[in-house]
């Protein structure tokens, strides 16, 4: 079993591909969404797109959907089309990838959701992480961890059950960051591949 990239663009990859608008279904495990710098006035008939494809078996996820603070979208409708993937989600028990871009305390506000919420690419403060640990969210950690010491004290601290790792759409290969972690948390390789694995099968059993 090769090493979980959660969340990544690229078919080659081992783990979700991160499914792009009107592409067809890969042969390979994705997640579906609609991306908040993706939302145009035809909204409505894209995110139907995105439901039809999320009921493949082949599809682990919704998302990355979300709330963006530095794009130029409305934010009532931002919400709106988050709360419509949180919806959708919750009816066919899959769990959700979120990108989040300044807006943590408004995504807080969705931590009732009854679908297992996962924050792609964290790289914010400890204090944010822990207000997520707490509200039940997961994080998931890209190629910044690498070389950010604050990034490597929130995973040094934070259970390993509420852990990912992710490329997103950097050109790394996942085994770097794999090592990292494994240094950073003083487990095996190995313990921490199997744990990320048995992570992800948690999220989708329990949606």
């Amino acid at each position: 079993m090769g090493f979980l990239d959660f969340h990544h663009h690229q078919l080659s990859k081992t783990g979700i591909y991160n499914l792009n608008l009107n592409e067809e279904i890969p042969a390979g495990k994705f997640s579906a969404g609609l991306h908040p710098k993706d939302i145009t006035e035809n909204w409505k008939s894209d995110f139907e797109k995105i439901k039809t494809v999320s009921l493949s078996e082949k599809c682990l996820a919704i998302g990355e959907c979300g709330l963006d603070g530095i794009i130029n979208i409305d934010e009532n409708l931002q919400n709106d089309i988050f709360k419509a993937h949180i919806h959708w989600a919750e009816e066919i028990h899959k769990p959700i990838i979120i990108h989040c871009v300044r807006r943590f305390s408004q995504i807080l506000h969705y931590k009732t959701a009854k679908v297992s919420l996962v924050i792609h690419g964290f790289n914010k403060k400890e204090n944010v992480a822990q207000e997520l640990l707490d509200a039940g969210f997961h994080l998931s950690f890209g190629r910044a961890t690498l070389e950010n010491l604050s990034l490597q004290k929130i995973i040094k601290n934070l259970p390993i059950q509420r852990l990912f790792l992710e490329t997103d759409d950097a050109d790394f290969k996942i085994n770097k960051l794999y090592e990292k972690v494994a240094e950073i948390k003083s487990i095996t390789l190995e313990n921490l591949r199997d744990q990320m694995w048995e992570n992800l099968d948690n999220i989708v059993r329990n949606g």
